[in-house]
């Protein structure tokens, strides 16, 4: 008994298995950490998901550092092949809402975390702890640069009124006197008993600015109507 655990204690610890164990280990660890940063925001790909996609990457790129030694094949052919799979599980985690796409960052995570499994996975271990520090401090502290830019959006306002050319000046003069820029400007000329439109399409800033001008043109003689549209389209 004490033979056969002797030698399977040597089998255990001999280089493969060793050297396996030890880049299982340190992927759990690196994509246990950006995975707990999508964990802690309620992503879709949380710690487990990280995880498994992080060990999916390593058991791939060790099975083709294997499958080469014996066969002769190209190493990357396997790993090339996880690449193509990983944008399944990644659009797994895009949604969109309106207008509006979500989840792109974690898929995007999720990329980086299968690369870093797979430099883990051909024993280039320094270059996954540096890309797992990067990957979470981009994640974790972006958004502080982020909040600090300047966010634009180009939206458009219709103007119903029943002379135009008569406010056209003063719709102007509204616009400029809140730094609005105008990126365009036309008049749009309905039937006889229908009210024709000026079309606006400006780049705005701050929702409450915006606001305060609709109000001044809703103020304005003549106009019965305005509108703001957010999806700006010809």
């Amino acid at each position: 008994m004490m033979t056969y655990l002797y030698n399977l204690f040597n089998l255990l610890m001999t280089n493969d298995f060793f050297e396996s164990f030890i880049k299982l280990l340190l992927i759990v660890v690196l994509a246990g950490i950006v995975g707990y940063e999508r964990e802690s925001y309620k992503k879709p790909a949380g710690f487990r998901t990280n995880v498994l996609v992080g060990i999916s990457g390593v058991l791939v790129m060790i099975c083709g550092i294997k499958m080469n030694e014996l066969t002769g094949n190209d190493a990357t052919r396997i790993p090339a092949q996880l690449l193509s799979g990983i944008g399944f599980i990644g659009a797994g985690t895009i949604l969109r809402d309106g207008f509006t796409v979500k989840g792109l960052t974690t898929a995007a995570a999720l990329l980086a975390i299968t690369c870093i499994g797979m430099l883990v996975g051909g024993g280039f271990f320094a270059a996954a702890i540096i890309a797992t520090i990067v990957v979470y401090l981009v994640l974790s502290y972006s958004h502080m640069l982020y909040s600090k830019l300047e966010h634009y959006e180009v939206i458009r306002i219709e103007i119903a009124t029943s002379r135009p050319k008569y406010i056209l000046e003063e719709v102007k003069g509204i616009l400029e006197a809140d730094s609005i820029d105008i990126e365009k400007l036309k008049i749009v000329n309905n039937k006889e008993d229908q009210d024709d439109f000026i079309k606006v399409d400006i780049k705005v800033n701050e929702k409450k600015k915006l606001n305060n001008v609709l109000t001044k043109l809703m103020n304005l003689d003549t106009v019965s109507e305005v509108i703001k549209m957010d999806n700006v389209e010809d």
